[in-house]
């Protein structure tokens, strides 16, 4: 056994002594409620305020190691009156972690639950691309909001939680213009419905064309402050357009949207491994003829 491996099994015994089953429990615990506050920003636009209270922190440390007195004087007198402002900006994320805690929705199910398969969330894009044909056609106005990343609680809220799989007809029925939720937003999240006649934060750019109604201006807004893929059918002309990163794309034939949904929400592991297999198949039928020749 090298020495190097001896040292260290020999010091990695003489802390153990010292750790008791209260401590684990203990470390545990803590890292579980870190977790969850965590998750809990996450899925509200609060976790940017966070990153920025990060970055706060980040140059207080700086200016103490660069001993700039003024700013790290500065700095430290916005801790000290940030405290009370955090706790008033976080107030809806606190309150939300008692009430679970308090509903018993604290447990362990986000901890160990698994995303959708990629297999549902496919499905849940040729859905959608079948509905987009027959309402463009139909010239039905739509708006749907693919989640990623970036959770939209708080989006979910201004309209109606739903939990149900994509289908054609259903979101035909959905965006149907006498149906109650036809003026907001769907919002989909791992390849379900999970809120519908949602309310969406308008864009702020003054520069788009005057010819984008609110429907438009909607789905670019929500691109912009979030990660979301936004895709919409005009009422006026049919035309299908979708928003990545505040960037709208227009007049989109539903070969180029199935196209765009399938970069934008496929993961590159998942588009590569499917190469793979179509590519493996023909191989194998090929290898199989061959040998059949040889035998005949």
């Amino acid at each position: 056994m090298p020495e190097a491996l001896q040292i260290f099994l020999v010091r990695f015994q003489e802390l153990s002594r010292g750790i008791r089953i209260q401590d684990l429990l203990d470390v545990a615990i803590i890292a579980l409620i870190i977790y969850k506050m965590l998750w809990t920003i996450r899925k509200t636009s609060s976790g940017r305020v966070l990153k920025g209270v990060l970055i706060l922190v980040f140059a207080i440390w700086l200016s103490h190691e660069l001993k700039l007195t003024a700013i790290s004087f500065l700095l430290r007198s916005a801790v000290e009156w940030g405290i009370l402002a955090l706790v008033v900006l976080f107030q809806p994320e606190i309150r939300r972690f008692l009430e679970r805690m308090g509903s018993n929705r604290l447990g362990f199910h986000m901890v160990f639950s698994s995303p959708d398969t990629p297999d549902e969330l496919e499905a849940s894009i040729h859905e959608t691309v079948e509905a987009y044909t027959s309402m463009s056609r139909d010239k039905v106005g739509a708006l749907m909001v693919f989640e990623r990343s970036d959770m939209l609680d708080d989006v979910i809220k201004t309209g109606t939680a739903l939990d149900c799989g994509i289908s054609s007809e259903l979101l035909k029925n959905i965006f149907w213009n006498k149906a109650p939720l036809h003026d907001g937003a769907v919002i989909v999240r791992n390849g379900r419905i999970i809120g519908a006649g949602c309310m969406l934060p308008m864009s702020g750019n003054v520069n788009l064309s005057r010819d984008l109604g609110m429907r438009h201006r909607a789905g670019i807004g929500v691109s912009e402050q979030t990660d979301a893929v936004t895709v919409i059918v005009s009422e006026e002309t049919g035309s299908i357009s979708a928003a990545v990163g505040g960037m709208l794309k227009r007049h989109l034939a539903p070969e180029t949207l199935e196209h765009l949904l399938r970069n934008e929400l496929l993961t590159e592991d998942l588009n590569s491994s499917k190469k793979k297999a179509v590519g493996v198949v023909p191989r194998l039928t090929g290898l199989l003829n061959r040998h059949k020749r040889e035998e005949d």
